[in-house]
């Protein structure tokens, strides 16, 4: 071996040295694996409008059910307030999730015939306000990057009550007057099932079914709701959709067996 070729192997091994050596240190000083992400928990709060008529039999007093069916331009002719929200908290594997919607309307009429040359009038008011909350605890059973499935299980409180005011009267100070309240408050165990579809980037497909009573509270409650969102960006979106909510309750001479059935549209604010 010439001089030029010893100087060619020496370069080399020391250039072979020099590799393997970084390579030891990278393999020593590489950093540990990451461990897994911790699910954090997020919320949401969901105000929204039911444009919800009614339909069904409310029985007052002991009375015969007297049978209602009022569009939603009837009750908000009357409406004095309501409000509605959904909010809901998850960190991807469990949920709690709340559903409250309060409404109060108020109806004033009165009757005038002449009897005997008199005029009678009967005049008369009902106030009727009714509050409907639901809580349910979640379980994400399906979870993918486009689909997700929830099953539900909690229980939902019903406050309906109506006041009623009657008087007869001559042209004057009432002959005579009635005032009384009839309603009732109850909670019925309930379960259902929690979706969403995500169509693309920005549309998705949401909805749930929920069923319950089962002779604890009400013979049968039930709620459908199935919509179309819009996803804004990743804090705010909009839904629209329809949802039908029914319940068949009685108890001491209070029956309420309706079912309230609309469209309805809210948004979605997520942190």
């Amino acid at each position: 071996m010439n001089i030029r070729e010893t100087l060619i192997s020496a370069l080399a091994a020391t250039l072979l040295g020099i590799t393997c050596a970084q390579a030891a240190d990278v393999a020593v000083e590489a950093p540990p694996e990451a461990p897994l992400p911790t699910s954090e928990w997020t919320f949401s709060v969901a105000p929204y409008f039911w444009g919800a008529g009614l339909q069904g039999d409310v029985g007052l007093f002991g009375r015969e059910p007297v049978d209602i069916d009022m569009s939603f331009g009837d009750i908000f002719d009357n409406l004095r307030f309501g409000g509605m929200v959904v909010a809901e908290a998850t960190n991807g594997t469990w949920g709690l999730v709340a559903d409250i919607i309060y409404v109060k309307i108020e109806d004033d009429e009165s009757v005038t015939r002449t009897v005997g040359g008199i005029p009678l009038t009967l005049a008369g008011s009902v106030e009727t306000s009714s509050l409907t909350a639901t809580f349910m605890g979640e379980y994400r059973a399906i979870a993918q990057p486009t689909a997700t499935l929830d099953l539900m299980a909690g229980a939902r409180i019903w406050s309906v009550d109506n006041d009623i005011e009657l008087s007869l009267a001559a042209g004057g100070p009432p002959l005579a007057a009635f005032s009384g309240s009839d309603g009732s408050t109850w909670v019925d165990p309930v379960i259902g099932l929690k979706g969403r579809y995500d169509i693309n980037a920005s549309w998705y497909l949401t909805g749930w079914g929920i069923i319950g009573g089962f002779g604890a509270g009400s013979d049968i409650t039930w709620d459908v709701l199935g919509g179309v969102g819009y996803q804004w960006n990743e804090r705010f979106s909009f839904v629209a959709g329809y949802r039908a909510l029914g319940v068949d309750y009685e108890d001491d001479g209070f029956v309420y067996d309706v079912i309230q059935h609309g469209p309805i549209l809210g948004t979605v604010i997520r942190f």
